[in-house]
């Protein structure tokens, strides 16, 4: 992949969006700017990029900028030397990504490790968001949930790290398993495959499932910047068969954030906004007219 150009498999079809890309601290970050309007800022999770937002992006540009990019190590996006892919990192990324271009206010709308990166980027620049959308995701540390715990451990191990590295284990489990309505057609598959093509590529999402209980002082601070929040409308989207995040997660989003409202989707996995994009894009479109209505969200 050549660092800072739209390499050629990105099919313009399925990825009908102008590649943007910009220096932050050393990383090449490749995102995409469509539309006009109330800014939505898009983190993705692992093993995904910008990709994942595509169907979602389509039907909001029309009434929302909508900013998507990728961390350092996803999709189109090259880490500098010695990056280590840690989601304290993918949030100081993210946070002089919105200082240079010029985001003062947005609506943060995560998925998976999104939330967390995402206020992470609130604790770094306090006030960044005006709304949360979060979809199947969490905030705290989850250090002593043997659920997580054992997952960490697992997954984050050094032999199957080794193992993702070589052979791209974690596109090609968790990008099937986290779509239940429909089944990534092989284009789609592709895309996320060529965007970890080498093992070097591969690194980002492979060292991610450690940091779940290695990078607790983060999750920690996370847990920390939710009562800052907890006064902005919420939109809780969730997969309704996810098969990753639990009910209970979901719970102690809603408890943590009052002024929300949650849609669950039924029959959806973690890719929620891929697996059902017009419902998602709908709900969003549906709270945040009623908002600005100045009804309750």
């Amino acid at each position: 992949m050549t660092v800072g150009q739209r390499p050629a498999w990105v099919d313009d079809r399925l990825f009908p969006f102008d590649s943007r890309f910009i220096e932050i601290d050393g990383n090449t970050v490749h995102y995409v700017d469509e539309g006009s309007g109330p800014i939505l800022l898009m983190l993705h999770g692992n093993p995904t990029w910008s990709f994942l937002w595509r169907d979602v992006i389509r039907i909001l540009r029309d009434n929302f900028r909508c900013v998507a990019l990728d961390y350092p190590g996803f999709g189109l996006s090259t880490a500098r030397p010695g990056y280590r892919f840690r989601p304290e990192e993918h949030a100081d990324v993210v946070a002089a990504f919105v200082d240079a271009l010029g985001i003062e206010s947005a609506t943060l709308v995560a998925q998976d490790w999104g939330g967390p990166v995402g206020l992470g980027v609130e604790r770094r620049r306090p006030g960044m968001f005006d709304r949360l959308v979060l979809a199947d995701t969490w905030a705290w540390p989850t250090n002593g949930d043997l659920y997580f715990e054992a997952f960490s451990r697992i997954a984050g191990s050094g032999p199957l790290r080794a193992l993702t590295c070589r052979f791209g284990l974690v596109v090609d489990l968790f990008v099937p398993a986290g779509h239940r309505r429909r089944a990534p057609t092989e284009a789609e598959m592709a895309h996320y495959r060529r965007a970890q093509d080498t093992p070097q590529r591969r690194q980002a999402s492979a060292i991610l499932p450690r940091c779940i209980t290695a990078s607790r002082e983060f999750f920690t601070e996370v847990e920390s910047t939710l009562g800052n929040v907890s006064d902005l409308p919420a939109l809780i989207l969730w997969g309704g068969a996810d098969r990753v995040f639990r009910d209970v997660e979901r719970v102690r989003l809603e408890a943590a954030l009052p002024h929300h409202r949650t849609v669950i989707v039924d029959g959806a996995g973690l890719y929620v906004e891929s697996d059902a994009p017009d419902e998602f894009a709908a709900a969003i479109v549906e709270w945040s007219a009623e908002c600005g209505r100045g009804n309750p969200c």
